[in-house]
This record gives structure tokens, C-alpha cells and sequence, in this order.
């Protein structure tokens, strides 16, 4: 299996098993949606995580409106009482006024929390320095965790306007939001290897040759975006046991300069008395 190193700028994503027999066209999409899909599992455990302490979205008409406005509009959240956590909730005022407050007793959001963690080693960049794959598999195991997750706390299902359940039913809308700017719309994704395009309708084996045991670094980029920086000479890691090996090096030569100095000294204390010696008699 030929293994890609996946990295979107210089910072490292996932890695990725193909063969070198791989339509070009396949690799791309599939890594585009893998890419996607860690970001849409970062969204979704940040929005539980606000569940947890919140509890469910209000409806838009209400959200961002202080409690006073709401009582003089004499608007109401429908779904307040209808997608009410299990075992009960307490009141938990949020802030910025995204959500009603309602947070799930302690042992619902432990089963959020938990399952939250779980998602998120399951599609952590860490698992590069563990030689551990990410596939569109895992990506599907950890969003089915976590809406399992949901449910369980939440059997009666969230409201429609909830951004998770949004998320959960890819009806989610990332217009004008930092969100939009991550995502790769996989038409327009492209795979960049040694500062050379992994171009569309060729084989992996024209860019890495028939050699399958082989591992690479890939750029994942938007088209248009220009040509990515190359990977430097050596790695971080590398660059730091470089440094280290020369500071040790220099850390010799200064204790081979001073006991040169000290052996000097001791020889031209020895030298003079001699000269004392041979005077005095």
C-alpha cells in the first residue's frame, strides 16, 4: 500500500492508504471527504459540548433577544417542553442567547461528554504520530456515536432549527461563517505531491512509481489557491535533534579547550619550578 501523509498547509490531518494502481480522481475525493468529515465531527462536539451546558437552540425569532424582549414580543419556544432532556434539567442561563438554558442532569451530560472524547480520538491529528489511519469509515463511526449520543440524552430528538440535528441530517448552512472557509468542496479539491499536482484521470503510480511500499507527504488545497509550499529538507523533529547533536558537539570542544588549558597550566607550573629548583641550588 503506497501511504499518504495528509496536510492541509503544514499542518498534518491524516494518513491515507491507496496503491499505486489508484485512479488519481478517487484519491482525491475520498480524502476531501474524510477532510470534511473531521470537520463536520469538530463542529458537532462543539455544539454538544454547548448542549451539555445549555441545553436545546431556540427558535431563531428568539435567539440573540434579552428576556424582556421576548415577554413584550410575547414570543414562546415551542419545543422548549417537546425536546426536553432525559432524567430532567436544571437551568443554566446562556449568555449569547443561543440556547434555553434547560442543561441535562449530571450523569446525560457525562454520556455527551464522554462520547464527545471518543469522537474526537477517534479523528484526532495525533493518530499521525501513532501511524493510525482516518478513513471515511471511522469518520461515519464517530458521527454515529455521537447522534447516538444525543438521542439517548435526548429520546424525544432535537428541534428542528438545532444546528446539531442540522448537522446530523447535512441540512446545515455555513454561509458566512469561519466554518465555510475550512471546508473543500470536493470538485474543486486538489492533491499536491513534491510541488507537482496530482492531476485528474491519471494513475497514482505516474507521480510515486510502481514501488507500493512506498509513503509520501500530500498538500490538500481548493483550486486556485496556487501552488503550496514545498516540505522543508527535514522535518521539526529532525532540525531539533540537528541542533541538539551541534550543541553537544560544541559542549566537547569547550571542555577539550579547557582541559588543553588546565594541562598547559599544570605543565608551566612544572617548568617553573624546575627553573626554581636549578636557581635556588
Amino acid at each position: 500500500m503506497v501511504r499518504l501523509h495528509v496536510k492541509k498547509g503544514d499542518e498534518s490531518q491524516f494518513l491515507y492508504d491507496t496503491n499505486v494502481e489508484a485512479n488519481v480522481d478517487n484519491v482525491i475525493h475520498d480524502i476531501a471527504m474524510i477532510y470534511n468529515g473531521r470537520l463536520k465531527i469538530s463542529r458537532i462536539c462543539y455544539e454538544i459540548e454547548e448542549l451539555a451546558k445549555h441545553g436545546t437552540m431556540l427558535p431563531p425569532e428568539i435567539m440573540g433577544l434579552t428576556d424582556e424582549q421576548v415577554e413584550e414580543l410575547k414570543l414562546k419556544d415551542e419545543w422548549a417542553d417537546k425536546c426536553s432532556p432525559m432524567g430532567g434539567w436544571t437551568f443554566h442561563k446562556d449568555k449569547i442567547g443561543r440556547r434555553n438554558g434547560r442543561q441535562p442532569n449530571e450523569k446525560m451530560q457525562e454520556v455527551l461528554k464522554k462520547t464527545i472524547e471518543e469522537a474526537r480520538a477517534m479523528t484526532s491529528k495525533k493518530l499521525v504520530q501513532q501511524e493510525k489511519l482516518v478513513t471515511q469509515k471511522t469518520v461515519q463511526e464517530a458521527l454515529d456515536i455521537l447522534r447516538g449520543a444525543v438521542t439517548i440524552v435526548y429520546p424525544m430528538g432535537l428541534p428542528p432549527h438545532d444546528v446539531i440535528r442540522k448537522e446530523f441530517e447535512n441540512t446545515e448552512d455555513l454561509t458566512g461563517t469561519q466554518a465555510s472557509l475550512e471546508v473543500i468542496d470536493v470538485q474543486l479539491a486538489q492533491l499536491w505531491f513534491s510541488g507537482k499536482e496530482l492531476l485528474p484521470g491519471r494513475k497514482m503510480k505516474d507521480f510515486v512509481g510502481n514501488n507500493e511500499k512506498t509513503k509520501i507527504i500530500v498538500k490538500l488545497q481548493k483550486r486556485g489557491s496556487g501552488k503550496p509550499a514545498r516540505e522543508p529538507l527535514m522535518s521539526e523533529d529532525e532540525r531539533k535533534e540537528l541542533m541538539l547533536c551541534a550543541y553537544r558537539r560544541q559542549e566537547q570542544l569547550k571542555v577539550g579547550v579547557l582541559n588543553s588549558k588546565k594541562r598547559m597550566s599544570h605543565f608551566h607550573c612544572f617548568h617553573y619550578r624546575l627553573e626554581v629548583g636549578v636557581n635556588s641550588s
